[in-house]
């Protein structure tokens, strides 16, 4: 495979670590700031959003890939993950993750594609480079609702 190079630019505004930066890369240019939850101003996104975020949008298009590629008809495909940072050592640590997708199958759906599906949502956690590089420092799952149109 192709090796791929991925650029980000950032930009910090003073105040230490309550000032505010920016940040872009590709399609992404967004205001940057430590989260209020973690005694910072809470201005654009943060490094734990954008951790959470790296690991769902990887985890989904996986996911949707590999139904694409098996053929079996979705009708939709949403997801919520959880992220939880806790403390190790006196240093707050990014502890798990926990994606919540929730899979509604297209009508005609067979019974074999239904457990296909239902293994795919646990191969695509696996399978999904983010989920793969923060293996053994965040402990990921996957907890999910399949159902059919009717």
């Amino acid at each position: 495979m192709k090796k791929h190079e991925f650029r980000l630019t950032a930009d910090w505004n003073g105040g230490g670590r309550n000032g505010e930066g920016r940040i872009s890369a590709g399609n992404l240019d967004t205001q940057i700031s430590i989260p209020k939850e973690m005694g910072g101003p809470g201005v654009g996104t943060n490094p734990d959003e954008m951790l959470i975020g790296a690991a769902a949008t990887c985890y989904i298009i996986t996911l949707a890939a590999m139904l694409e590629l098996r053929q079996i008809p979705v009708e939709k495909l949403s997801l919520e993950s959880i992220g939880v940072v806790g403390e190790h050592k006196g240093r707050p640590k990014f502890e798990r993750i926990t994606h919540k997708p929730h899979l509604i199958l297209g009508a005609g759906v067979t019974v074999e594609q239904v457990e296909e599906a239902k293994s795919l949502i646990e191969t695509a956690e696996r399978s999904c480079m983010i989920s793969n590089a923060l293996r053994g420092n965040v402990a990921l799952s996957v907890t999910a609702q399949v159902d059919r149109v009717k």
